[in-house]
């Protein structure tokens, strides 16, 4: 009466195909505790063991499997394998998960296998197919013969990992990495390979500015910031972390070894005719390293200004600024609010055969033909301050500093900017006003504000509203006015817009677009800085002279129909 219990729980001991195989009175549980344990040691599936060990008949294991996992038995002897097309699945992927692919039904791959209770190879093989898969139970010792008569060599299979015109470009020069990535590229698993080129492509498919792969103890984690907003992509097994880190390391010429301290570098994937540049980022975490790549497109440098979202007024401000022969202009606003496109635009209108333009930034983000990029480096003492005093030396035209962080780089580019040059940098504030207040408790002299910088935009970015599918919203009318309307632009001549969602948007939302803060500095506006007058002086003042701050702005998109009012809230919330 003991024995039943002590069966049962040896068994739930046992993974798949072992169980059942003892629940259904094949096995004994301490035959298939052995077979499990002869598996583990050789490194072979349980079914493989069971089979090399005459446990049980190839052809009597399928049939049970099949009956109670109620998983169809396909005879691979009636199968015509000639029909079978061959590029369903890599031929040392087969080999090693000893699968074979018998067909295809749109996104669903037909696959037959000894064992499919085996998760492991059930997850393996999804994540290197990117397809959900079908089973079909096929009997061990035909499906041996099958892949021992297709044998791929290595060679073979390594030449079918990238397809199409795809190819990642490894700086000539870097002779030593060179050869290593190429070393790389001959142990790596093929599904790495194709899985890290297929991520990337669909970013650039889906508009993503960046990719995060994300280690945690129990899942790894692909996510794509999306205009703006990231999304779960996919969770792939987390045993391929380590390969895929070292992968991205190769690409973007990083020490595969150190693994304790974060990293930078640079990788450039050619997809088709184009090429375009990714800025990679690690960081090790408690589960492994993180690695975030930012999709570098020179192409949204080349817009031009009308595409940014700039009114007609504030982009005749902007124009009028960087045009004359010298002075600053600032461009501020948080991590992620288009700066750096801004200044890559300005820089584009400036880029002509007679102007001498020269940029240090950390990194450049951007590669533009005619302007000479210099890449700050602090170990070597290169900063953005000992950069700019070389400038000058370089007789210079325009300056364009990536961010003003102390008091010597302030100082020395107000001085640039006062001696005949014209100067773009930005800061990190929340508005306008508040960037010339933030430069005088950086130290800088109040009357060196007011004789160099010309110009402030201050920016945000918002989701620009699909046009196929968004609808007219009904706000009540006292959230309207608590947004910031007056009752005059309530008298019903337009009609704000909400997200709805189709197959051509995310969520409601297409693109993303920019609301501004241009501020001229005016003559008023220096009296007050010579004054000492703070930053909401500075606003009122502005206000007086017609400049819309950034809710403004972005109230006048939602009239227009650009975005909706809960974006322009949300990017304006402070």
């Amino acid at each position: 009466m003991q024995a039943e219990p002590q069966i049962q729980e040896a068994s739930t001991t046992l993974s798949g195909a072992a169980r059942v195989l003892v629940n259904a009175g094949r096995l004994t549980a301490r035959a298939a505790e052995d077979l499990a344990r002869q598996a583990k040691e050789k490194k072979i599936g349980f079914v493989a063991a069971a089979v090399a060990a005459n446990a049980l008949p190839p052809s009597d294991l399928a049939h049970t499997l099949s009956q109670v996992l109620a998983i169809p038995l396909v005879d691979l002897n009636a199968v015509d394998l000639q029909r079978v097309p061959r590029d369903l699945l890599d031929p040392k992927l087969a080999h090693q998960y000893h699968v074979v692919a018998l067909g295809r039904r749109g996104n669903r791959l037909i696959l037959g296998g000894a064992d499919p209770t085996d998760q492991e190879v059930v997850e393996r093989i999804k994540f290197a197919t990117q397809l959900q898969s079908d089973w079909v139970l096929v009997e061990h010792d035909k499906l041996s013969k099958l892949l021992a008569g297709s044998a791929t060599g290595t060679s073979e299979a390594l030449e079918s990992i990238a397809g199409g015109d795809i190819d990642f470009d490894i700086a000539e020069e870097d002779t030593d990495k060179k050869e290593e990535a190429q070393e790389m590229a001959e142990v790596e698993d093929a599904p790495i390979v194709r899985f890290l080129q297929k991520m990337l492509v669909d970013a650039i498919n889906m508009r993503a500015s960046d990719l995060h792969f994300e280690p945690y103890e129990f899942i790894y984690r692909v996510r794509f910031r999306v205009d703006g907003e990231l999304r779960e992509i996919t969770q792939p097994p987390v045993a391929i972390k380590d390969k895929l880190i070292s992968r991205i390391k190769v690409l973007s010429r990083l020490d595969i070894a150190e693994k304790r301290i974060p990293q930078d570098g640079r990788m450039k994937m050619k997809f088709g005719a184009k090429a375009i540049d990714f800025r990679v980022s690690t960081l090790p975490t408690l589960f492994g390293e993180k690695a975030v790549i930012r999709i570098l497109d020179p192409s949204s440098a080349k817009l031009g200004i009308e595409a940014l979202g700039y009114e007609k007024v504030e982009k005749e401000r902007l124009l009028n600024a960087v045009q004359r022969p010298y002075g600053m202009v600032l461009v501020t606003g948080p991590t992620g609010s288009g700066k750096t496109v801004s200044l890559y635009t300005c820089l584009n209108i400036l880029n002509q055969p007679g102007v001498n333009i020269s940029t240090v930034e950390d990194p450049a983000e951007i590669n533009l033909p005619g302007i000479n990029q210099v890449n700050v480096n602090d170990k070597a003492g290169l900063n953005f301050a000992a950069a700019l005093k070389s400038f000058l030396r370089q007789d210079p035209d325009v300056i364009m500093v990536g961010e003003i962080r102390d008091l010597d780089t302030a100082d020395i580019a107000i001085k640039a900017a006062q001696t005949g040059h014209m100067v773009l940098s930005t800061l990190h504030t929340n508005d306008a006003p508040t960037t010339l207040t933030r430069l005088m408790n950086m130290g800088v002299m109040p009357f060196n504000i007011a004789s160099s910088v010309i110009l402030i935009t201050a920016q945000r970015l918002t989701r620009r509203l699909c046009e196929q599918c968004k609808q007219p919203a009904d706000y009540p009318h006292e959230a309207l006015i608590k947004a910031g309307y007056k009752e005059e632009d309530l008298d019903g001549s337009w009609r704000p817009y909400r997200a709805v969602g189709c197959s051509a948007c995310n969520n409601g939302y297409k693109g993303r677009v920019g609301i501004y803060q241009v501020m001229p500095i005016s003559e008023a506006t220096q009296q007050i800085i010579l004054s000492n007058g703070t930053a909401l002086d500075i606003a009122r003042q502005a206000q007086l002279e017609g400049v819309r701050d950034l809710r403004a702005s972005g109230l006048h998109k939602v009239r227009i129909g650009v975005t909706s009012l809960e974006e322009v809230l949300a990017a304006t919330n402070e």
